[in-house]
């Protein structure tokens, strides 16, 4: 082979400084593959490691193992180590040792070093190396010294991970949506293991295929199939995020860290494959694993052909295990020799767990003779024996493939009314009632009105518990009995409606998959959304996506439209934009059928004062689902309507008793809030408004006057003030007016005049203060000699007395910053009452 070496490090760039770039690579290398590479070799030290690695210190700095699949099919293979500060003394150089494998993983040889075999080898460099480009080398970097008895110390200790981590190997295998797994060590090495565990269970193509990385701090950004974390780095990972599964090794066992966030704990996988492999591991019997490859049928993740070659070894296995091995042997006994065969024939013959041979399905009185595998009759009756106990409930299923068409009736006719009863027991496990279907189907023993009520409770059991329902006699079952599948997808699909979210997780968290002819139009969604969610950051186009995989449309099927919000916000309302892209999109019709206008409607409520787009979602909402609207929502999406209109300034007079008036109705608070700001902006605004003012101090309203009072802090209207002798005269006489108002309109004017008008005027230039009480001539009165009165040191609070009721008794005529009560309604008015319009100075 030749293959290429990259080396990349913080080095030098040139006189004026240095960066991280490529500084050794083999001749021949393409500017497309070191493009490619440098996105995929970063290393960041662990967030609380010191700036410099020390030989005391290993552990703290990982070293970072990794294989990853290119854009055309080829594979990269690095190592990453920290290197400690760099030249200049920043934190964070690091050096990476790649080799490019060209050839395409899936095509690759089948025999050979695996990638990870290079964990630990002296060949990988920590330094970019001297003289110049390497050449590129012949083969992947050899393996490093194997410590035969740490691996098995090692295995000891992950015995409960086992079964559950190959089992969700094989579906990384299988199927390239399947959940990535993240694995927590504290010690690199630890991860390097688990990866070689994996290669060591799959067929060696799919070895060289599986991408991993050691160590990563940023998880949900590594492009790999297995990643190794520190503790620090797994908050979020797991649970609910049915992305991942997470095998978290510095727990212990019971805590939420593993049957919460999808790691098995010694219990079984139900993963006939799986639980076998793990069992062959934990006696250090891996070798089995390289025999099993040479065996029929060629299946890679077929139970049976390990279970023989682990029960002849002496390995102990559960029942499952058991019928597999028997069930492989009966249909490939030439596949054994003579000494295996007889070793197999003496383990099924034994019992298991203190139960005899006779009340043992699958251990029961199975010919102790090796030459008895080829005497039918003598498998036949081991059959017989083992499935009645099986129908009665006192063991598994055995396997039925080779019985005679004579053996099948017999059977037919003594076991037919047990095995009806056993099926329609609810008492039984739904997925053994599952695989006596197929024993029924197989002896002929019609059993169709059962199916219904069957795939029913399979249903509801994968729904609730999905690893546990999706054992291997549900799994033979479905994939033998198509009218089973069929209705239990049919079930599914019905519940998906409804629990959207537990349709994804039968599909992230067992083998079920669907074809692209089933009818099952929610399922689809299900199964896609985690792919489509991940690598989709637009939700609503990520909405549209999961429509299409569905098969339908919104229109043809607005149930659709329901299933694929709860998939993608998950219960949640969307944002006012994205309600708003939604609705233009789809139109209304569909939210209309499918109930889904609520959302909608809640996506602007909901939305934060601040958020522009509830105001422009509110007439719309308004507009399509008027009937549908009950009254406690209309006085909210008026008053988002209220604040769109004020900002487009298309609303005509008495927008602030509007505003009160929609605030009696009891509005939610964010619409109520952003109406008020909006009225608050308009108050404050440039124009001029008549009427407004006295509204607001009339109101009483402490929201409002706390919305109008925070804006007038904001730095845009107090620059305003500032720049603007005009709005600066507008506000000080409509701080300054109408004395007698109730106690809400003194403490808010109180609070204006000193805390926010004070300190603008302090920092006036003269010419600013006179063109001040210039625009103050012109309103009339004595507001600029009220205005250079209140400008005095210590006038403001003599002048706020003289603004008391008690003074005011006392001295009927104005003050500096006040008039005397109202006349009466029908005495003529005064122009220095006016709050609005001309001499008030309007709005402020």
């Amino acid at each position: 082979m030749n293959l290429v070496q990259l080396h990349y490090t913080c080095a030098p760039t040139g006189p004026d400084g240095s960066g991280f770039r490529f500084t050794a690579v083999s001749p021949g290398a393409p500017v497309s593959l070191l493009r490619e590479a440098e996105q995929l070799i970063g290393y960041e030290p662990p967030r609380d490691a010191p700036d410099r690695p020390t030989g005391e210190q290993p552990a703290l700095f990982p070293e970072a193992l990794s294989l990853s699949v290119l854009s055309d099919g080829s594979r990269l293979l690095a190592r990453s180590v920290y290197t400690g500060a760099d030249h200049d003394g920043r934190r964070g150089n690091f050096h990476t040792h790649a080799v490019h494998l060209p050839q395409p993983a899936d095509s690759g040889p089948a025999k050979g070093a695996l990638p990870i075999t290079s964990w630990g080898s002296a060949q990988w460099a920590s330094d970019t190396p001297p003289g110049g480009p390497p050449a590129p080398l012949e083969r992947v970097p050899p393996p490093g010294r194997h410590d035969a008895a740490g691996l098995a110390e090692f295995v000891a200790a992950r015995g409960p991970w086992l079964a559950g981590f190959f089992a969700d190997v094989r579906r990384l295998a299988e199927d390239p949506t399947a959940p990535r797994v993240v694995l927590v060590e504290r010690d690199s090495t630890a991860v390097a293991r688990w990866i070689m565990l994996a290669c060591s269970v799959l067929p060696h193509q799919r070895g060289q295929w599986l991408t991993f990385t050691t160590y990563t701090r940023r998880p949900l950004l590594a492009r790999q199939r297995i990643i190794g974390v520190l503790p620090e780095d797994a908050a979020g990972l797991g649970g609910q995020d049915h992305r991942y599964r997470l095998y978290d090794a510095t727990r212990a066992l019971g805590t939420d860290a593993e049957p919460g966030v999808g790691a098995d704990t010694g219990t079984g996988s139900g993963d006939v494959w799986a639980d076998t492999a793990a069992r062959v591991w934990s006696v250090g019997r891996q070798a089995l694993l390289a025999e099993v490859r040479r065996l029929p049928p060629g299946r890679p993740y077929d139970p049976g052909p390990l279970a023989a070659l682990a029960l002849a070894a002496g390995i102990t296995l559960d029942s499952a295990g058991r019928a597999a091995a028997a069930e492989w042997a009966a249909e490939h006994r030439a596949a054994l020799d003579e000494g295996r065969l007889h070793a197999l024939t003496e383990a099924l013959a034994r019992p298991v767990g203190g139960r005899s041979p006779a009340g043992t399905a699958a251990r029961g009185p199975l010919p102790a003779a090796p030459d008895a595998w080829g005497r039918p009759a003598a498998y036949e009756s081991w059959v017989a024996s083992a499935l009645t106990e099986a129908v009665r409930g006192a063991g598994p299923q055995p396997p039925v493939g080779a019985l005679g068409a004579a053996t099948r009736g017999r059977l037919a006719a003594e076991l037919g009314p047990e095995l009806r009863a056993a099926l329609a027991d609810p008492e039984r496990e739904p997925g053994e009632r599952a695989g006596l279907l197929r024993v029924a189907a197989a002896i002929g023993v019609d059993a169709t009105e059962l199916v219904p009520e069957v795939a029913r409770g399979l249903a509801l059991a994968l729904l609730a518990e999905p690893e546990r329902a999706y054992g291997e006699g549900a799994r033979a079952a479905l994939t033998e009995l198509p009218s089973l599948r069929h209705l239990l997808l049919d079930r599914l699909n019905a519940f998906a409606v409804g629990d959207p979210a537990a349709g994804v997780r039968v599909f992230a968290r067992t083998g079920l998959r669907l074809r692209a002819a089933d009818p099952v139009r929610y399922l689809h969604m299900c199964a896609a959304a985690p792919e489509v969610l991940a690598s989709t950051p637009d939700r609503v186009a990520a909405l549209s996506t999961l429509v299409e995989r569905s098969g339908s449309t919104v229109h043809a099927d607005p149930l659709v439209l329901r299933t694929a919000m709860r998939l993608v916000w998950d219960g949640e309302p969307p944002s006012a934009a994205e309600a708003t892209l939604l609705l233009s999109t789809t139109g209304a019709e569909p939210h209309v059928e499918a109930g889904t206008w609520g959302t909608l409607v809640q996506a602007a409520v909901r939305a934060p004062a601040e958020d522009a787009a509830a105001a422009e979602l509110a007439p719309k909402l308004l507009e399509h689902f008027r009937a549908e609207l009950p009254e406690p929502l209309r006085p909210s999406l008026l008053m988002l309507e209220l604040a769109r209109n004020l900002r487009a300034g298309t609303v005509g007079p008495g927008w602030v008793r509007t505003a009160l008036t929609l605030r009696s109705l009891d509005p939610e608070p964010g619409p109520r809030d952003h109406a008020y700001a909006a009225v608050s902006v308009r108050l404050l605004g440039e124009e001029r408004t008549e009427g407004e003012l006295r509204a607001l101090i009339e109101s009483d309203d402490v929201e409002l006057l706390a919305a109008y009072r925070r804006l007038a802090r904001d730095p845009a209207v107090l620059d305003r003030l500032r720049r603007s002798p005009r709005r600066l005269a507008d506000c000080f006489v409509a701080w300054s007016s109408q004395p007698q108002a109730g106690p809400v309109w003194q403490e808010a004017r109180t609070d204006l005049l000193d805390r926010v008008l004070r300190p603008v005027v302090r920092g006036l230039a003269p010419a600013e203060s006179t063109a001040v009480e210039e625009e103050l001539n012109r309103l009339g009165g004595r507001w600029a000699e009220e205005f250079r009165a209140w400008r005095r040191p210590g006038a403001f609070d003599r002048l706020r007395d003289r603004l008391k009721p008690s003074s005011r008794r006392r001295r009927p005529s104005p003050g500096p910053t006040g008039r005397v009560p109202s006349p009466p309604p029908d005495a003529p008015a005064r122009h220095d009452d006016r709050v609005d319009g001309t001499a008030a100075g309007g709005p402020a």
